[in-house]
């Protein structure tokens, strides 16, 4: 058994990714801030996402490294959060780099999380892996990561960095809470409705992952994320159906202002803007999404 060293892996990502692994005959090592909250299966050791600890030794010898660490942008966005969404990217990147150094049979691929916001909020147009980047803290915070892993990335190690959409999945993400403003009444189209929601089933994401590790034709960056995005109006009503809730409230923008702030205690951006973002590269690559449409992924998760 081959070890994949994941970091920041006590998440709803990591552990759904280590299950995953673990099936292809991988041995996931869980490398994070925060102790898992119930028992888990799989080798787990502490650190402060800041400085090279004894977690280094895992390195010698292991398949892969994955590197999912980083604050949740599911916050309000005060210069103090900001911050920590910057440095806890970077430094966390800036740490595994500086233990690789000391790696005398490092892994062979590094697979790096980013941001498929890092293209911003643009109200129409589709992005591919060939689009310009755009403007804003998301974009801002997208490339020092991306720049930062480059610049730590070892020469001898295959890199693949993973411009990631949301990702839906039935024990957390994004669409547990999508499902409890739906149960609430509250599912309706939010703001103009057009903006887009590009999106990701969990089973895609921990199978792009894998392919990145056991494939050497991945390299450099791709969109991550399913290839049929569509707007809010699209997506909420079509949640709405699947779990049988006949209406959703219409929200104008200054309701979801106030409410994301002092109800949901997060950025009410994340609701209002979006953007509509395409995997070409995957596609060349010929990898086939299991759930390819939003329609698949619903009726597998809801």
């Amino acid at each position: 058994m081959k070890d994949v060293i994941i970091f920041g892996g006590t998440g709803f990502i990591g552990l759904s990714l280590a299950q995953h692994l673990q099936t292809k005959g991988f041995k996931p090592i869980l490398i994070a801030r925060s102790k898992p909250k119930h028992k888990i299966p799989f080798t787990f050791k502490q650190w402060d996402a800041e400085t090279v600890g004894d977690w280094k030794d895992f390195l010698e010898g292991a398949a892969a490294i994955v590197n999912l660490a980083g604050k949740s942008v599911d916050c309000i966005k005060t210069p103090a959060n900001c911050d920590l969404i910057l440095r806890s990217r970077i430094n966390t990147t800036l740490a595994i780099g500086e233990a690789l150094k000391t790696a005398t049979m490092p892994p062979k691929v590094w697979v790096q999380m980013s941001t498929a916001h890092i293209y911003g909020d643009p109200p129409k147009t589709v992005c591919t892996e060939e689009s310009t980047t755009g403007y804003g803290l998301a974009p801002f915070v997208g490339k020092a990561w991306e720049e930062t892993f480059l610049k730590v990335l070892p020469n001898n190690i295959r890199g693949v960095r993973l411009r990631t959409s949301f990702v839906v999945g039935k024990n957390g993400g994004a669409l547990k809470a999508l499902k409890r403003i739906v149960k609430l009444g509250l599912g309706g189209t939010a703001g103009n409705g057009q903006q887009g929601m590009s999106w990701l089933h969990e089973f895609d994401m921990n199978e792009i992952i894998h392919q990145a590790i056991i494939n050497e034709s991945y390299n450099g960056f791709y969109i991550a994320s399913a290839p049929k995005p569509v707007s809010n109006e699209v997506f909420m009503k079509k949640l709405r159906t699947k779990m049988k809730m006949p209406f959703g409230l219409f929200a104008p923008e200054f309701i979801i202002r106030f409410g994301a702030k002092y109800f949901f205690k997060t950025d009410p951006e994340l609701i209002l803007y979006g953007r509509y973002v395409y995997p070409k590269r995957l596609l060349t690559e010929a990898y086939a999404f299991k759930f390819a449409t939003l329609e698949e992924a619903l009726d597998d998760l809801v």
